[in-house]
């Protein structure tokens, strides 16, 4: 069974680059033809993707965040990591990764993370 799991970064200053690993059990992240992807939820609103990393490892990212953010994998660990620089309170969120095979579908999902960015 495929089982992703958020890291747990709890309380993030204003300015700190947030990481957060999403370890992955059950499935290699190396194999065709599936996309791991970050997204998130800011209290009151709706989903947003942040970004994916391909099998391939290939990386692709939100417009409106790719100045911000980097995705890159240990494929040792079968683990793929967030970083998200220049954090402000506009960042607090349910922070989330997931399976899919395209960008925008998802089949599995991580129980999610939250992350607070206060001083």
């Amino acid at each position: 069974q495929v089982q992703l799991q958020e890291s747990d970064p709890g309380l993030v200053k204003p300015s700190q680059t947030l990481s957060l690993t999403c370890t992955v059990s059950g499935y290699s992240i190396t194999t065709n033809y599936y996309y791991w992807s970050w997204i998130r939820q800011p209290p009151g609103k709706g989903l947003e993707w942040m970004g994916a990393i391909a099998y391939s490892g290939s990386t692709y990212y939100s417009p409106s965040l790719k100045s911000r953010t980097s995705i890159s994998r240990d494929t040792s660990k079968n683990q793929f990591t967030l970083q998200l620089s220049s954090v402000t309170p506009e960042d607090t969120a349910v922070y989330y990764c997931a399976r899919g095979l395209s960008t925008d579908e998802y089949d599995y999902w991580g129980q999610g993370t939250q992350v607070t960015v206060s001083s």
